[in-house]
């Protein structure tokens, strides 16, 4: 378990521990928005909920009937909702790890899912090429928008909720307003490479989007220009989710995965600052703890782990 560095002005981040809570591949990793938790999510049709601080196992949701593809935590960290290839989303208590909703509509599998900031919406994305809009409370659709010609791979909204960026494997990068479900603009729509991935930044202003063909562009939406181009990972066959990070100097950071086994970070201007080496398949996900210095990543079939990072 090692790690290589370019010199960097950030202090390398060390495995911490190596969870192999799950049976098969692990999709998804996230912290909850206090830091306190993180969770993940697994083709093992389970998600497992975890103390940030103690790194040990606190809650297993159990309930889908197919494997889950991702999942979000509600602002006030006491719920999650997660995605389904058994074409539903479910909305858990964490402390209890009861199911408190079934949200149906969905046609095919459910792959991606996120709250609002105010976590009084849900949007979802699926095979089925749409992006639906959902109220928590009623757990009803209130926008289906038939928003691709192929998989939504992504769908999340802005830090003021009002608009939602979507990605697919139709090549296209949309951005749809949230409150009407409608179209405001295509920011890529290029038919090759697919769009793996799309996440507006923290601050709203940008969209980090990954493409199948190794690259991840960092765009200014309200221009619809490409500001910044990150590379040095493998990214050709599966949808692989980075991340926004801060270290402790206070430089933001580009975090992904890779299809080599490694978590790469990269700083905005896209100079690669570290290379995370010991997973042993495909690293799908990585989340980065909202105030410390702490990246959890997770590993597909051959891997099945989550692993934790810290800068040392």
């Amino acid at each position: 378990m090692s790690s290589t560095q370019p010199p960097a002005a950030i202090r390398p981040y060390r495995l911490r521990k190596i969870l192999s809570n799950h049976t098969l591949a692990v999709s998804c990793v996230k912290f909850s928005n206090d830091g306190s938790l993180f969770a993940s999510a697994s083709l093992d049709q389970t998600l497992i909920v975890y103390s940030t601080q103690t790194l040990t196992q606190i809650s297993h949701l159990i309930g889908h009937s197919e494997g889950v593809s991702d999942l979000s935590w509600s602002s006030d960290s006491t719920y999650i909702c997660s995605a389904s290839d058994d074409r539903t989303l479910r909305i858990w208590l964490v402390r209890t790890a009861e199911c408190v909703k079934i949200l149906r509509g969905h046609t095919d599998r459910v792959f991606c899912v996120n709250f609002n900031t105010q976590s009084n919406l849900l949007v979802s994305g699926g095979f089925d090429d749409t992006v639906r809009v959902w109220d928590v409370k009623t757990g009803k659709a209130v926008h289906v928008i038939r928003a691709h010609t192929m998989p939504v791979t992504s769908a999340s909204f802005n830090r003021d909720g009002n608009l939602i960026v979507s990605g697919s494997h139709d090549g296209s990068c949309k951005v749809w307003d949230a409150d009407t479900g409608a179209w405001v603009k295509t920011l890529i729509d290029v038919t090759v490479p697919a769009v793996s991935f799309a996440k507006f930044s923290p601050n709203g202003k940008f969209v980090l989007v990954a493409t199948l063909d190794d690259n991840l562009k960092l765009w200014n939406h309200a221009a619809g220009k490409s500001m910044r181009l990150y590379t040095g990972h493998t990214n050709r066959v599966y949808c692989i989710t980075p991340t926004f990070s801060v270290s402790s100097d206070s430089e933001k950071l580009i975090v992904s995965g890779s299809e080599d086994k490694c978590v790469y970070l990269w700083n905005l201007q896209g100079k690669m600052l570290q290379k995370l080496e010991g997973h042993t398949d495909t690293v799908i996900s990585v989340a980065c703890h909202p105030t410390v210095n702490m990246i959890i990543s997770a590993g597909l079939e051959k891997d099945k782990t989550v692993r934790v990072w810290v800068q040392q």
